[in-house]
C-alpha cells in the first residue's frame, strides 16, 4: 500500500518536473504556451503538496492557477510576437517596496497560523516560498523583469525545503530552476535593453 502511494507520487513528481521545465523554458522564450503547460504543472503539484502536508504551497498553487489564467489573457492582448517581446518592463520602485513590506507581513501571519492551527511541516519556510511566489507570479504575469531575481531567491529556498521533505524530483527541479532563473533574467534583460535602445534611436 505505502509502496504504491510512493510510486504514484514519484511518477507524478516526474510528470511535474517535465511540465515545469517546459513551462519555464517557454517563459524564458516569451512563448504564450508557457501558460497551458504551467497549468498542467500546477494540477500535478496540488496533489503532491497536499499529500506532503505542505498546505501553504497547496494554497499557493491555487493562486498560481488563477494567475496563470490572468497571465494567459494578459499576454493574449498582444497580437504579434514582436509586440509581445517588446512588452517587458521594469516595475516601479514604489510598487517593489510595497510588495516587499506586504510579503514580510504575510509571511509572519501565514507562518504563525500554520504552526498554530495545522500539522504543517516547516510552516515559516513554507510560508516564505509561498508568499514571495505570489509577488513573483504577479510580476511575471505583468512581464516585469524583476520577477526573475525573486524567482532565483525562492528557488534556492524551495530546493532545500523539498529535499528535506523527501520530494527529490521537485528538489532537483528547483535546482534546475535556479539556472533557468539566471538565464531568464539575462534573456529578458537583453530584450528589454534592445527595445529601449531602439526607442532611443527613434526619438533622437
Amino acid at each position: 500500500m505505502i509502496s504504491n502511494i510512493l510510486l504514484t507520487i514519484s511518477s507524478l513528481e516526474l510528470a511535474g518536473v517535465l511540465f515545469g521545465v517546459i513551462a519555464v523554458w517557454l517563459l524564458i522564450r516569451q512563448n504564450i504556451w508557457t501558460w497551458p503547460f504551467g497549468i498542467f504543472y500546477i494540477a500535478i503539484s496540488l496533489h503532491i503538496f497536499y499529500a506532503s502536508k505542505l498546505y501553504a504551497d497547496f494554497a499557493l498553487h491555487i493562486f498560481y492557477l488563477l494567475m496563470h489564467l490572468y497571465g494567459w489573457v494578459y499576454w493574449l492582448q498582444t497580437d504579434t510576437e514582436k509586440k509581445l517581446k517588446a512588452n517587458i518592463r521594469r516595475e516601479k520602485q514604489r510598487m517593489l517596496l510595497a510588495l516587499s513590506v506586504l510579503s514580510l507581513i504575510c509571511i509572519f501571519i501565514s507562518g504563525y497560523l500554520l504552526s498554530r492551527f495545522s500539522d504543517a511541516d516547516l510552516p515559516y519556510w513554507d510560508s516564505t516560498t509561498s508568499i514571495l511566489s505570489l509577488s513573483a507570479m504577479w510580476l511575471q504575469s505583468r512581464k516585469r523583469i524583476e520577477c526573475w531575481g525573486l524567482w532565483l531567491f525562492i528557488d534556492i529556498i524551495a530546493a532545500g525545503v523539498y529535499f528535506y521533505k523527501g520530494i527529490f524530483f521537485y528538489s532537483l527541479l528547483y535546482v534546475l530552476y535556479i539556472g533557468m532563473a539566471v538565464l531568464g533574467f539575462k534573456t529578458w534583460q537583453k530584450s528589454y535593453l534592445h527595445e529601449h535602445t531602439n526607442h532611443s534611436h527613434h526619438r533622437s
